[in-house]
């Protein structure tokens, strides 16, 4: 079996750490051999955060380079051109449309790219968008971002949803199973 690539990319706060968690779980018991490697900028900050995931029946580095991510989620749109590069030829981007201030912004050193989803076309590529902060506010909380863009990306998983489910029940906080679970929903079937 080919090894698979997940690239998550967030900005410091989003989440985007449980995600990766949440996933690695549920690939390592589904069998596969799966290698998880985090990347924290300033995170505390706002700052951007990448997790790589990879998995199949031998992974050996946790590493992705450049034009091998069979999938990137990107918990902001920045986010997602920064890391555009990584996508291989095929692949596929998950973009939350959720527009995040950087520093440079907040401190009035630059002004907010907009235009992100087109720059992405103009590289080729068809973001799959997904207002995911939207669907976690509906379920409960703007912090079930996460879970909604795990949720979108099991429909590109050939593993079944209460696979998925039963892996939100053993990471997730008890207290916060039944919200997770309806925020997952909510991005599966958007």
């Amino acid at each position: 079996m080919k090894t698979t690539n997940v690239i998550i990319s967030g900005v410091g706060g989003q989440g985007s750490l449980l995600a990766s968690k949440l996933l690695g779980r549920l690939l390592v018991d589904e069998g596969y051999d799966v290698k998880v490697s985090e990347v924290h900028g300033m995170s505390q900050r706002g700052g951007s955060v990448i997790t790589y995931v990879k998995f199949g029946d031998k992974v050996y580095s946790p590493i992705i380079c450049e034009n091998e991510a069979d999938f990137i989620v990107s918990f902001e749109k920045i986010e997602a051109v920064r890391w555009a590069a990584y996508l291989k030829k095929g692949g596929k981007i998950i973009v939350n449309t959720q527009e995040i201030d950087p520093m440079p912004v907040i401190t009035g050193a630059a002004e907010y790219p907009h235009g992100a989803l087109d720059t992405l076309a103009s590289l080729g590529i068809v973001p799959d968008s997904i207002d995911a902060l939207a669907l976690a506010t509906e379920a409960g909380s703007s912090k079930a971002v996460n879970i909604v863009l795990m949720g979108r990306l099991a429909k590109y998983f050939d593993i079944p949803y209460e696979k998925w489910i039963a892996a939100i029940e053993n990471t997730v906080a008890p207290k916060f199973v039944e919200m997770n679970k309806k925020a997952f929903a909510l991005g599966y079937n958007a």
